[in-house]
């Protein structure tokens, strides 16, 4: 999970510093007063995200394969700790 995690942030990362050039060169609007900031951590979270869900399916269906295999087996002994005290 923490590297799904860190590999989002670094898309999010690439994608902010993409943009960030871009709008120091002038290719895409400076946004109003002093709001250039805010401007391009928007638009790096609306770029960043689908490049996300397409580029980290793999690592993210790997992950969610991992998580369903420890809730199966935490449901496994909590079900083997009822039976043992139904037995007693």
């Amino acid at each position: 999970m923490l590297r799904y995690t860190l590999m989002r942030l670094g898309i999010f990362a690439g994608s902010f510093l993409a943009l960030w050039g871009l709008v120091y060169v002038g290719v895409l609007p400076r946004g109003l007063g002093d709001s250039n900031l805010l401007w391009v951590l928007l638009l790096s979270v609306v770029v960043s995200a689908p490049l996300s869900f397409v580029l980290l399916r793999r690592e993210r269906d790997a992950m969610s394969v991992e998580i369903v295999r420890k809730v199966d087996r935490a449901k496994g002994r909590l079900e083997a700790n009822r039976s043992a005290e139904d037995a007693a």
